[in-house]
């Protein structure tokens, strides 16, 4: 099972993660700035312009927002002088006063390399942080266009990375072989065929206004049907020539022309298109359950317990997480002053009584540290030589693993002794 490395796998999801976390800041006012630095800008010219920019907030009339975008200008010259060039792909720079409620306000001070090259200059201040070039580089950039037709109906989508995207269905007006009263079979038979002939220059339209326009990013189209239609379309050249071109060859057979035959379709294309995204995914959540349905659960572990366990044991050949995991690892400190540590929701970790301490049973521990869950995860299992693939929530694998294993799953190098199984994963 091929892919992308461990290390870009959780590069790309760190990346994300950090998004999301600059993403949540909100300022009062216009009191967020970020600031965009390409490769080659001279940093002597971004500070004069950070110079001129703190002179003229100095006419902001809210006292508190001259305040604290004064601030804000102020500290990123600082971060900024940390830098005598910009990197290689450029530097992002986000900097204000975070509202928390209350009439309260935090500094908050976020910098990022981008793993692709910043094309413009940009400086804003906004009640937000701007993140539209950087949102840009955590989309997937290849895709697949999707065809499922017979003479009934079309149904048109994009495979993007791992996520099968529903376009456009359309039923054709064909009527079917039965003869009717008053017509001769010949003049029914021409009426049919001219009826399908409108209906393929129809989805030949339809594929070039959906597909045409992302001809730099389709890396090809996968075209399928449940009997011959498909290759009657093709052949014919009902598509622009530029898509024609980019059709895989052979053609799929697949038994549905709806939203099900596109999942049937990408299915069918496994075989012939190695390390689709989607299907490598498909084929670890596979052997995942074969493992568990074995008698003595094989090598596999599910959930929080026991894959920390198998990762200490050094047993985990490769690690399963799903991309929708938002949990922390959080060190707190008891009233009595024991330390323990939880793994919970980013969202509960300030709960009175979500983390009781274990000696003297405080409800209000105090936070010690807190380090994200997945990234927890990945240290360890780098440090036991152990893969890592990130699975994505988009497809029907990855919601059960989202959903049935708490989004966390191990391949094992050997059998661990066996953890009680829940109710949800023993009745798969």
């Amino acid at each position: 099972m091929t892919g992308e490395s461990s290390e870009l796998q959780f590069a790309r999801y760190a990346f994300r993660r950090k998004l999301e976390e600059i993403a949540e800041c909100r300022g009062r006012a216009t009191e967020l700035i970020s600031l965009y630095v390409p490769p080659g800008r001279q940093i002597a010219d971004v500070m004069g312009y950070l110079r001129n920019e703190y002179a003229q907030s100095s006419n902001i009339k809210s006292r508190t927002t001259r305040k604290n975008v004064m601030w804000a200008i102020d500290s990123l010259m600082g971060r900024v002088r940390q830098f005598r060039e910009a990197p290689a792909s450029g530097v992002a720079f986000f900097v204000g006063s975070n509202a928390i409620g209350a009439d309260k306000s935090e500094p908050v001070t976020f910098i990022v390399e981008p793993p692709e090259p910043l094309r413009t200059f940009t400086y804003r201040c906004d009640s937000s942080f701007f993140l539209d070039p950087l949102l840009e580089m955590v989309r997937e950039p290849d895709i697949w266009g999707l065809i499922v037709m017979d003479r009934a109906e079309v149904t048109f989508g994009i495979l993007r990375g791992k996520r099968i995207e529903l376009l456009r269905t359309k039923e054709s007006q064909v009527p079917s072989k039965h003869g009717r009263g008053g017509q001769s079979a010949h003049r029914f038979e021409r009426l049919i065929e001219h009826a399908a002939h409108d209906f393929f220059v129809r989805c030949g339209e339809i594929a070039t206004e959906l597909f045409l326009p992302k001809k730099e990013q389709l890396k090809g189209i996968l075209l399928g049907g449940p009997g011959a239609t498909k290759e009657y379309f093709y052949k014919e050249s009902y598509m622009h020539y530029e898509l024609q071109q980019k059709v895989i060859q052979p053609l799929f057979n697949v038994g549905y022309t709806d939203e099900t035959g596109l999942k049937e379709l990408v299915q069918a294309a496994t075989t012939a298109i190695h390390g689709l995204e989607i299907t490598e995914e498909k084929k670890w959540i596979q052997r995942l359950l074969s493992e568990i349905r074995k008698a003595d659960a094989g090598l596999a572990a599910y959930g929080e317990a026991q894959v920390t366990r198998a990762l200490e044991a050094g047993a985990v050949e490769t690690l399963l997480v799903s991309e929708g995991v938002r949990r922390k690892r959080v060190k707190y400190k008891g009233p009595c002053g024991h330390e323990f540590s939880r793994i919970l929701p980013d969202d509960k970790i300030e709960g009175p009584t979500l983390a009781p301490c274990p000696v003297c049973g405080g409800t209000s521990p105090s936070i010690v540290g807190k380090e994200d869950y997945v990234e927890s995860l990945f240290l360890q299992a780098q440090a036991g030589g152990a893969g890592i693939r990130m699975v994505s929530t988009d497809s029907e694998e990855g919601e059960m693993l989202s959903k049935a294993f708490g989004g966390v799953a191990a391949i094992l190098r050997y059998p661990l002794p066996q953890v009680a199984r829940s109710d949800s994963v023993s009745a798969l």
